[in-house]
């Protein structure tokens, strides 16, 4: 006989051991962030899924629940991966970055100020 499969939802609901990061002052912000990215994670699994799906049956015309979890993705199909997790990461985070940026523009770099301090 096999294992029971595990109970998902308690594990999901165990909390992580010492002290929650808190990233912004309002708690509720720290929630949607931690909401958010664990959709993002759950979404890039899927389209790795799909992935092999549509590899699958390209190349066998069919496949089987089996096919699906035995599926080791060749190099050119883990670099394709990698992209598409860099990417989805990329629009994710694309207000973060554009936040940084104009940060960046407003103040100058460290290396300029002390420069300026330097030469004075």
């Amino acid at each position: 006989m096999s294992a029971p499969p595990p109970d998902t939802i308690r594990l999901a609901a165990a909390k992580a051991k010492g002290k929650r990061p808190a990233y912004f002052d309002d708690p509720a912000i720290d929630r949607l962030l931690s909401m958010v990215l664990a959709l993002a994670g759950d979404v890039a699994v899927l389209r790795e899924r799909l992935d092999t799906i549509e590899r699958l049956l390209e190349a066998r015309g069919t496949l089987s629940r089996a096919d699906i979890e035995g599926y080791q993705p060749d190099r050119d199909a883990s670099y394709e991966r990698g992209l598409q997790h860099r990417e989805l990461v990329a629009r994710l985070l694309r207000g973060v970055q554009q936040d940084m940026e104009s940060l960046a523009e407003i103040e100058p770099p460290l290396e300029d100020i002390s420069k300026a301090l330097r030469d004075g």
